[in-house]
């Protein structure tokens, strides 16, 4: 067993496979790439994601992209410490719920992400962006009602190593836009469990390191 993921900081799908990797205590070697270098784009990359982005995990000669199915794999391949529930419903509503993470809760953040961290400050379109922070607090409110305990799926998980990097993101982009209020979205039990992710050890040891600057 050799594994690499490669991964870009602050990018919260290889954030999700990373946190993964801590979870399941693997040994592996972070490769980290650059978006403004164009490291995404450069031959030896696309040879393992044609699509050119990031995580992207290699297990031997084995490559996979796409973060939902980097933790799948490595929930069939390394069954130890595992990431989704046991019992098939409940596994199948985990999977569910990373499904609405990625089609609903991500999906309604882009425009903020294309706004906020891709437009200059003077380009920025006030009433898009407003749009899209009505659209992702929406989400939030709906991710509040699913939560029915410390965590999403019984033990702390795949469910939850999906969603934070991508609350992280949008209270991240905050700092640039106070007016979005996305803190202020967050419901109690959103609110508790985000201090709950943040005392995990695997966030310690995977938070964005550019982040830190």
């Amino acid at each position: 067993m050799s594994i690499t993921l490669h991964y870009a900081s602050g990018s919260p799908y290889a954030w999700r496979a990373w946190l993964a990797l801590e979870h399941k205590q693997l040994p592996y070697r972070l490769a980290t790439l650059s978006f403004s270098a164009g490291d995404l784009k450069k031959p030896a990359f696309l040879a393992l994601n044609p699509r050119h982005k990031v995580p992207v995990l290699q297990d031997d000669d084995f490559a996979i992209y796409e973060s939902a199915a980097i933790l799948d794999y490595l929930e069939e391949a390394y069954p130890a410490r595992p990431l989704l529930p046991r019992d098939v419903r409940a596994r199948a509503t985990a999977r569910r719920m990373i499904r609405e993470t990625d089609e609903y809760l991500a999906r309604a953040l882009e425009v903020l992400v294309d706004e906020i961290l891709f437009t200059p400050a003077e380009k920025r379109d006030a009433a898009r962006i407003e749009h899209g922070r009505d659209a992702f607090t929406d989400e939030l409110a709906a991710f509040e009602d699913m939560l029915r305990g410390d965590w999403f799926a019984g033990d702390v998980g795949a469910v939850d190593y999906s969603i934070y990097p991508i609350v992280a993101l949008a209270l991240r982009m905050q700092l640039r836009v106070p007016s979005l209020g996305i803190d202020r979205a967050l419901g109690p039990k959103l609110t508790a469990w985000q201090a709950r992710f943040e005392a995990l050890p695997v966030f310690a040891t995977t938070y964005p390191p550019h982040w830190k600057q």
